[in-house]
């Protein structure tokens, strides 16, 4: 097949890939390079950093496949893909326990000041009564979007003691059994907002989300409590952020994975603030995890060239 990879994966996956196939790359490529690249081709994979716009599908008459290397739609045109029959697979089981354990390490980092420690320490700096931090055991942890990542961080959090409270789009007995197995107690959205400690999203971006955590949002927060976004980044207004970190000073801190603007050259408004922790969209960037993600989109491919592609699919992978 003729493949055009949008996005940087695994790189024994990319060797099998190169070796099975006519392979194009264009890693994080803008929509005018990706309209040239994808013309002659079959399939398309791809990240994060990166948008197959229905200009770039359009562009491609022979286009069957889409595979996003990961869980977020955000950066696809789904409905342009429907309504011109072109599949849509995504991977979003194997990231979970990277994203999750990201989600985690940054509320300690928060918690405990750890990446402020380091700059000033190498800064000749010993600033040990200056940092004085919070235990994260006994207090409350609210995960709004306690899907696949956001029912490993409630369990994560559980098993260190903190009182868990998750919220979901569509709620049922099921899913209220699901999660209390794990140590995690199903409510609603403004129990979560308001009684959260240490606040983490989960959610994917779309017109019911976007800004979901705006200045009212953060104004209802508890006085205190730490924000962590490792969602997408138009979840959160960042300048409404800003606001509640300086002005207000309502919120203790917050750690950001994930930006409204992301790429090389990009800065954040929050960057100056030392109550803040900031890191380049990583969620899913361990190596275990990228291995199975390569590993599981080479299943597909194959599954797809055989005309399998529906029954090979798991819960979750089969979009369109």
């Amino acid at each position: 097949m003729n493949i055009l990879l949008a996005s940087a994966i695994d790189a024994g996956a990319i060797e099998e890939l190169e070796r099975q196939h006519d392979v194009v790359h264009a890693f994080g490529a803008d929509e005018e390079v990706l309209h040239e690249a994808v013309q002659d081709r079959e399939v398309v994979i791809f990240r994060s950093g990166v948008m197959i716009s229905g200009r770039v599908m359009s562009a491609a008459p022979r286009l069957r496949l889409l595979v996003r290397a990961g869980s977020g739609l955000d950066n696809v045109d789904v409905d342009h893909a429907r309504a011109h029959g072109i599949r849509l697979v995504r991977v979003p089981g194997s990231s979970a326990p990277a994203v999750a354990e990201l989600t985690f390490a940054l509320m300690l980092n928060l918690a405990r000041n750890v990446s402020l420690a380091d700059r000033l320490l190498r800064q000749g700096h010993w600033p040990k009564n200056e940092l004085l931090g919070r235990l994260i055991e006994e207090k409350t942890l609210g995960v709004v979007g306690a899907g696949n990542i956001g029912s490993t961080v409630g369990r994560l959090g559980a098993a260190w003691g903190m009182r868990v409270l998750g919220c979901v789009k569509t709620p049922s007995e099921e899913r209220a059994a699901a999660l209390r197995s794990l140590g995690i107690e199903l409510t609603d959205y403004d129990t979560v907002l308001t009684e959260a400690d240490f606040l983490t999203l989960h959610v994917p971006l779309d017109e019911s989300t976007h800004h979901l955590i705006d200045a009212h949002a953060l104004s209802r927060m508890k006085p205190g409590a730490f924000l962590v976004n490792i969602a997408r980044g138009g979840v959160v207004d960042d300048e409404a952020l800003f606001q509640a970190l300086t002005s207000e000073k309502r919120l203790a801190g917050a750690a950001l994975d994930v930006h409204e603007r992301e790429g090389e050259g990009t800065h954040s408004p929050l960057e100056e603030l030392r109550n803040v922790v900031l890191t380049p969209h990583i969620g899913a960037m361990a190596a275990d995890s990228q291995e199975q993600i390569g590993h599981r989109v080479l299943e597909l491919l194959d599954a797809f060239a055989a005309g399998g592609i529906d029954r090979a699919t798991r819960d979750g992978e089969l979009v369109v």
